[in-house]
């Protein structure tokens, strides 16, 4: 076994929400083990754009709201156009909504279903044929752990459905195109310090509850998930396909 096998070099990677928090070090990664990857979301982050362009790394951003029907196989031409094959496809982006169940509005039921489960299976089917042609790929999907537990004291019926939903995709895709060589796998993150998580930090009803049920006793970094993403997406994971890897400090121990 060696090290190279954690290497991406001549990869290209197409990464939903792949400019701030665990997108974006998915990106810096992949950056550093050699791929090429395109990357999009609604807005562009100058902040970004500044970290991988001051490393070096082959990227390119292509803004686009995941939800539009007609934006997966639009970044997928694109991705191909730029760098001529598509490898890898992370499907990050997503969002996350609390809410009592009898209040919860069809407004955000919709924003829920359509960004956390409808567009990933619209970016993996968009991605599938050329991967086909390629005789091979690699989808990694990013469920939660919300997907396997219902997790406290926030109201989240919506949330959670949608993650167990990625995960039972995640292992639909996988046996359905194992024999064709595309592997498709999933991590399920607890608490990340990102963008999404950090309104829940400040919640003097939620943080204490969340450090106390996480046995590390602290919230996880993008990092360390982009770091399961790296081995998913890798040849060092090459027997490995329809996981779904928990990335939670223990969370789901108790």
């Amino acid at each position: 076994m060696s090290l190279n096998q954690f290497r991406l070099d001549g990869k290209v990677a197409l990464i939903t929400g792949g400019n701030r928090g665990i997108g974006l070090a998915v990106a810096e990664i992949f950056g550093e083990a050699g791929a090429k990857s395109v990357l999009t979301a609604r807005r562009d982050n100058p902040d970004a754009d500044e970290i991988l362009t001051k490393k070096g790394y082959d990227y390119d951003f292509v803004s686009g709201d995941a939800t539009d029907p007609e934006t997966p196989e639009r970044l997928v031409r694109h991705t191909i156009a730029k760098y001529g094959r598509i490898d890898i496809l992370v499907n990050n982006a997503g969002v996350a909504v609390h809410g009592d169940t009898p209040e919860f509005s069809d407004e955000k039921l919709e924003k829920i279903i359509s960004t956390n489960v409808v567009q990933v299976f619209r970016f993996s089917r968009a991605a599938l044929p050329a991967m086909r042609e390629q005789g091979g790929g690699v989808i990694l999907n990013v469920g939660s752990m919300s997907g396997l537990a219902s997790n406290v004291p926030q109201n989240q019926v919506a949330y959670n459905s949608s993650k167990a939903a990625v995960h039972m995709m995640t292992k639909s895709l996988a046996s359905e195109f194992a024999a064709e060589g595309i592997r498709v796998n999933a991590v399920a993150p607890g608490y990340i310090d990102t963008d999404m998580s950090r309104g829940g930090f400040s919640n003097p009803d939620w943080d204490p509850v969340w450090r106390r049920m996480t046995p590390m006793g602290r919230y996880g970094q993008p990092e360390e998930v982009a770091n399961c993403v790296l081995f998913l997406c890798s040849p060092a994971s090459s027997y490995v396909t329809g996981a779904v890897l928990l990335i939670d400090g223990g969370y789901l121990t108790r």
